[in-house]
């Protein structure tokens, strides 16, 4: 589970991090604004948006639930897309922005304090609601990546609280942090994981069939490297890199990587260091001032200006201050102080590298040239009632926005409590140290140290397993090496792969061949952990690499203390075969009854029988639910032919929604058999080509098993909860029609079942004839329904009770089914 943590513990530690500190700026700026009573407004706003962007994910998570396979694909590959979009741009936004966008934020919440109530919730709900959506959506797409929602939510979790916590420490001045290399930093490996997410997207897309070349891999390490193995879960969890990938993927995760990362790396490459300057004599006060003012200027000249509302905070208060008659004379410090922060503004202004950003270089030469007009006209007077004051500036509050280094606060603050020394006459200003190592030293060692980490644990442990536990040694050449009568009861095997190739290894009775336990997709040199209970009986080793023969060990027999164990008989291919073909059978008896059926409501809607159709609707559309064993295989016929609204734009208005649903749409809301006729046409041709092109169609022998539970699984969450219902109020109907589907398939798995478990099938027949009473109940004696809406409460739970009981039953099919190789 942690291994999926890391991508969204990242963006919960950012994007919280950025909207923790949107929310302290607009506290602050109501505080100091004597604005309390406004803080429930700021709350409203926050509140509101949290709603929003958990809404989001829900809508994100439950419109993909209820798509059909490829459209989900389809659909998670778009987000995807969408997501690294997002993320990139708001990493790129917030390394040109984490300078100001206090100020920025300060300057529109005084605007809404006279606009009234209303304007600045929105303000609040604005500024906060779009951190979240990036979040929902970002999440989603990891918890679509990683397979499973526990880990990147537990992920989310950690980085919001280690959020929330920063920003508290940063709003009551415990913490200091630098903002602008903590958004550099945590930007490069975001855009790591971005590339990560893209070449997910791509795959997607490409099993979806959207984008062409799913089967042209660059590469496939699955046949040398154990998925399940620790180190390729990490890098699988935290890089969406995986041990097979396509061209494309590697394409465009390789492309993505390199162009976003050199123009990120360029751009948070520091000003280059300026050559030393002389500091002016303090007579030369005034000077100064001019040198610093006209410097500011040229900084201008070569780069961005400062952004309007930080220039006019920045503006406003040196002139009110330079303005001041305090001390007349220049004070002779003054003059030195100002030339230091000259020195400081002509840093500042020095040209950037290529591809640095000027708007920040500008800005900060506009503040120091600003601040050395300020000590040189204003002279000691200015800073000493700055050292007399310490809120003087508003920058030494109590409780105030939260000032980290890196961030520039939109408004001058005032000198600190220790005036700056005045260095001697002639005294050179000692130009800043440059950097050792060059910037993308340390996004590349966020990359490489946790793999070369692993790389070393690897080597130096050598997949050597804990002491005390028994070893076995499983090849091609010699499987079980080292396996000796194992204790009774409940043991750990530690099984290494010794050989060339990726193998399934089973332990057996190799009379019954039933298997105890098993490990799938062991890859070379990889020690996996095999548990299982130890009885009364014997047990030998099965070994079956990929593409070679199965091999079996010599059989030890456990006779002492051990009781009876149940093991599991396994099955071939070869087992399902004949319950395949008789399925089969039933499967093309019941297109041939669907196309009469379809054709007779075609005809009905032809000849404007409104009344007929909706009589003749109900028996196609359960004749199309009994066959639900193969809805897997029927691929796009499916949605053509039952298809549903949940991710069309337009719902049922959508020129995508097609098949008995639309039908049964317009039937049940007054639409004309003119606009019906021709759907109806296009089923009966749909279902027409379904026929023809089914003997043609993969059938999968290991869907039989899984079908068993899944058809009234998908009843459950469907028919069952009223999703399925566009207007006939038939959800009863179409549950039965499924109860006889599985029912169908249970009598040719039966024998299969009996034979390696025979308490199952009494159990699921006692819940089936239970269910099938409750749902029969609600049929009337001319064949009409109720609907599911107008069932009592009692009633509906007594039904949705046995329909989960009978999946209860249901369960262990699939496992007893499944195919195994040591058959």
């Amino acid at each position: 589970m942690w291994d999926d943590a890391f991508p969204s513990f990242l963006i919960g530690l950012r994007e919280g991090l950025e909207a923790g500190l949107i929310v302290s700026v607009l506290v602050a700026t109501l505080v100091r604004s004597d604005q309390r009573a406004r803080l429930p407004h700021v709350w409203t706003g926050v509140a509101a948006a949290i709603g929003l962007s958990m809404s989001f994910g829900a809508v994100l998570t439950f419109t993909a639930a209820n798509l059909p396979g490829k459209s989900q694909e389809a659909f998670g590959g778009t987000l995807s897309l969408v997501a690294v979009v997002f993320v990139t741009a708001m990493v790129f936004w917030m390394r040109r922005s984490a300078r100001t966008f206090s100020g920025e934020i300060k300057q529109k919440v005084t605007a809404a304090l006279g606009m009234g109530a209303g304007v600045l919730i929105a303000t609040s709900f604005l500024a906060v609601g779009r951190e979240g959506l990036e979040t929902a959506l970002f999440l989603w797409t990891t918890a679509q990546a990683a397979g499973s929602s526990s880990g990147p939510l537990a992920g989310a979790a950690v980085g919001l609280l280690m959020a929330a916590a920063l920003c508290w420490g940063l709003y009551r001045r415990v913490l200091h942090i630098n903002l602008t290399r903590f958004f550099s930093i945590t930007g490069a490996v975001l855009i790591v994981i971005a590339a990560g997410v893209l070449g997910y997207g791509m795959r997607d897309l490409q099993e979806a069939t959207v984008i062409p070349g799913g089967t042209s891999y660059a590469f496939d390490l699955s046949a040398h490297l154990d998925p399940a193995s620790w180190y390729v879960t990490v890098v699988q969890g935290t890089l969406n890199l995986t041990p097979q990938m396509t061209w494309l993927q590697v394409g465009v995760y390789g492309a993505y990587l390199a162009i976003v990362m050199t123009l990120f790396v360029r751009g948070v490459r520091g000003a280059a260091p300026a050559k030393p300057v002389p500091v002016v004599p303090a007579e030369g006060a005034k000077s100064v001032v001019l040198a610093a003012t006209d410097f500011a200027g040229a900084a201008k000249r070569v780069s961005v200006p400062l952004d309007p509302a930080e220039a006019e905070q920045t503006a406003t208060p040196a002139a009110m201050r330079a303005k001041s008659p305090a001390d007349p004379d220049p004070d002779p410090d003054a003059g030195s102080a100002a030339a230091s922060t000259a020195v400081e503004a002509e840093r500042s202004a020095a040209p950037a590298p290529a591809g640095g950003e000027a708007g920040s270089v500008s800005a900060d030469a506009d503040k120091a040239a600003t601040c050395a007009a300020i000590e040189a006209e204003a002279g000691p007077s200015a800073t000493s009632a700055a050292e007399g004051d310490p809120t003087a500036d508003g920058e030494h509050a109590s409780e105030g926005e939260p000032t980290a280094e890196g961030e520039k606060s939109a408004e001058p603050a005032a000198s600190g409590p220790e005036k700056p020394s005045a260095p001697a006459e002639g005294a050179v200003a000692t130009p800043s140290t440059p950097r050792r190592f060059p910037r993308w030293t340390v996004p590349a060692a966020l990359v490489a140290v946790p793999a070369l980490i692993a790389g070393i644990t690897i080597a130096a442990g050598g997949g050597k397993p804990a002491s005390g536990t028994p070893v076995v040694e499983v090849s091609a050449a010699d499987c079980g090496k080292g396996f000796t009568a194992p204790k009774p009861g409940r043991q750990t095997f530690q099984v290494r792969n010794t050989g060339s190739r990726t193998s399934e290894i089973y332990l057996i009775d190799p009379v019954s061949n039933a298997v105890y336990g098993e490990v799938e997709g062991i890859a070379p040199g990889t020690t996996r952990a095999l548990i299982a209970t130890v009885g009364t009986g014997s047990y030998a080793w099965r070994c079956v690499p990929n593409g070679g023969k199965a091999v079996t060990s010599a059989a030890v027999r456990v006779s002492a203390g051990g009781g009876s164990v149940e093991a599991v008989l396994p099955v071939s291919e070869k087992d399902l075969a004949a319950p395949l073909a008789a399925y089969r059978t039933y499967v093309d008896q019941g297109l041939a009854d669907l196309q009469t059926k379809t054709r007779t409501l075609q005809s009905d809607l032809d000849a404007d029988k409104l009344d007929q159709a909706r009589k003749d609707w109900l028996p196609a559309h359960t004749q199309y639910a009994s066959l639900g064993a193969a809805y897997g295989t029927f691929a796009d016929f499916d949605a053509k032919i039952n298809g549903r609204t949940a991710g069309l734009a337009a719902g049922a208005d959508d020129p995508a929604f097609t098949g008995f649903h639309r039908i049964e749409y317009g039937l049940w809301h007054g639409q004309s058999a003119a606009t019906l006729a021709p759907y109806a046409k296009q089923l009966a041709a749909d279902v027409d080509a379904l026929r023809k092109d089914f003997p043609k169609q993969d059938f999968d022998p290991a869907d039989l098993p899984l079908r068993s539970h899944e058809i009234l699984e998908n009843t459950l969450h469907r028919e069952l909860s009223g999703n399925a219902d566009y207007g006939s109020g038939t959800e009863l109907a179409t549950t039965e029609a499924n109860l006889d589907g599985t029912r169908e398939l249970l009598t040719l798995l039966r024998p299969l079942i009996d034979k390696r478990n025979a308490k199952v099938i009494p159990a699921v027949d006692t819940w089936m004839r239970r269910t099938e009473q409750l749902v029969l109940a609600q049929r009337a004696e001319d064949g009409t329904w109720t609907p599911l809406d107008k069932l009592s409460d009692t009633d509906r739970q007594r039904l949705d009770g046995s329909v989960g009981q009978l999946l209860e039953e249901l369960a262990p099919i699939p496992d007893l089914l499944e195919i195994r190789k040591a058959a």
